[in-house]
């Protein structure tokens, strides 16, 4: 009865139902159940596109949320899956119990990540996998008698997850307002933002500005006191908060300051792991040495929920001198390790490594990063074209010269994300900022690169008409 209900139910049926029972992420709760805001219900995919209940086919040019890399509707996935549920469907990793695929997972890991990186623990999404670094920080500087050692500074639009903790590291207006956030003990210094630069910033090259923000840094730290600031945490190109890549010299400017003083650094990868931007991680591209990692999305292209947090060499031996004084670590959850995302995540890796999709996302993502400039860089309504491998962004401005900004309420970024939509292209619109993103699968071609930018300009095109109709844009 319940397959023959969803043969017969229509794209319209599904939607009326799905207000009625939903509460969906980063939605207008009341424009949604109350059929003021658009629905879809999506049944597939292939490749670099989904496909919704009506047929409609539409290229995701955002892979999901970043994370479907190896592309939609691959059916080894599906069978990798299968075998595995029917050996073992669960059983959990407490108590030094695991199971063949996930110690496979961790030797395949730890072999891409190098950098002195010694184990890992699963979760299920990045915003857990970061609760878990900040317990282990705190954990740490316990074991070694830093009491006081405690704070952990982010960064202005850096986003880490949603919930209380990984939330308080986000650095987004959107996931502080209302939440009471963020916590006691979290603190945010400035965002490698070049564009976004102050005035006073106006006038600094690349390397004069990364220098600037890691003399920020240490007046934060050296205002808390050296001895209170546990941990910093970055992503290696800033996702959610705009799709920047770090100015040039930012992370080793960044790690001499950590470095003096001893501060701990978390590489947040769950973006730009697993060939993103074109190397196995973003730490490799920027020369970064982390001590604690934290990845997922790419991990198995989301064709199952795992995340992990990969504990370098210096962390390990110290959090095993803890366990020798305190006894087992107090922290886990039901599902970490489950073989099922195990399985997943190694079915997921051989095809990157089979197919060469990180080497594609330097190559093609090169392409994109081209096809874009030429396309929109001297566009009126486009104020920044930015990107690094398969990973771009349209930041849109009414006066490119001086870097302005348009007025909130005319929502320049979601009216280009819906004219996309229009033109059957999923393309982000960045929260904090009108911007558009881009995070294609990592299987795209160059055929698809120029169809994606070809949408993408008609939707831009669309929406400067728009604003010159209205009169809230001179073009």
């Amino acid at each position: 009865m319940y397959f023959e209900e969803r043969a017969v139910s229509t794209h319209q049926d599904l939607i009326d139902r799905d207000r009625k029972v939903t509460f969906h992420a980063s939605t207008h709760l009341r424009d949604f159940a109350h059929g003021d805001a658009p629905g879809r219900v999506i049944t597939g995919g292939k490749g670099i596109s989904i496909v919704d209940k009506q047929g409609r086919e539409m290229i995701d040019g955002f892979a999901g949320l970043y994370c479907v890399n190896i592309g939609y509707g691959r059916t080894e996935m599906a069978e990798a899956i299968y075998k595995q549920a029917l050996e073992l469907s669960y059983y959990h990793t407490y108590v030094g119990t695991s199971n063949e695929p996930l110690i496979e997972l961790s030797e395949k890991i730890l072999k891409l990540a190098g950098m002195g990186m010694s184990k890992v623990y699963y979760g299920m999404s990045g915003s857990d996998a970061n609760e878990t670094q900040l317990k282990l920080v705190r954990y740490y500087h316990n074991v070694l008698g830093r009491t006081e050692k405690k704070k952990v500074i982010a960064r202005s639009r850096g986003y880490h997850g949603s919930g209380i903790a990984s939330g308080s590291l986000t650095g987004l207006p959107t996931f502080h307002n209302h939440f009471d956030l963020p916590i006691a003990g979290i603190l945010h210094t400035e965002a490698p933002y070049y564009y976004r630069r102050s005035d006073a910033q106006a006038g600094m090259s690349e390397r004069e500005f990364a220098r600037d923000c890691a003399a920020r840094l240490e007046a934060m730290i050296l205002a808390e006191g050296p001895d209170t600031v546990a941990a910093f945490i970055g992503e290696p190109v800033l996702g959610t908060g705009g799709i920047v890549a770090p100015p040039e010299g930012y992370w080793d400017a960044i790690q001499q300051v950590l470095a003096k003083y001893d501060v701990l650094l978390i590489a947040d990868e769950v973006v730009t792991g697993f060939g993103r931007i074109g190397t196995d991680f973003g730490s490799h591209y920027f020369g970064m040495r982390p001590d604690l990692i934290t990845v997922a999305k790419g991990l198995t292209s989301a064709y199952q929920p795992l995340s992990g947090v990969i504990v370098g060499d210096k962390v390990w031996q110290v959090l095993e001198q803890g366990t020798g004084e305190f006894g087992p670590i107090g922290h886990g959850w039901t599902y970490s390790g489950h073989p099922l995302g195990a399985a997943a995540g190694l079915a997921n890796l051989a095809i990157i490594e089979r197919e060469g999709l990180t080497q594609n996302a330097a190559e093609t993502g090169a392409y994109l990063q081209r096809q874009m400039q030429a396309t929109f860089a001297e566009h009126p309504l486009v104020g920044d074209v930015r990107g690094i491998g398969l990973l771009a962004a349209l930041e849109f401005s009414p006066d490119k010269a001086n870097r302005a900004h348009f007025a909130p309420g005319l929502k320049v970024g979601p009216r280009v994300s819906a004219a996309a939509v229009e033109e059957d292209l999923i393309a982000r619109a960045m929260p904090h900022g009108d911007i558009l993103g881009f995070a294609p699968p990592l299987v795209i071609t160059r055929n698809e690169v120029d169809e994606v930018v070809a949408r993408a300009k008609r939707a831009v095109d669309r929406v400067t008409d728009e604003l010159v109709r209205s009169g809230d844009f001179k073009a």
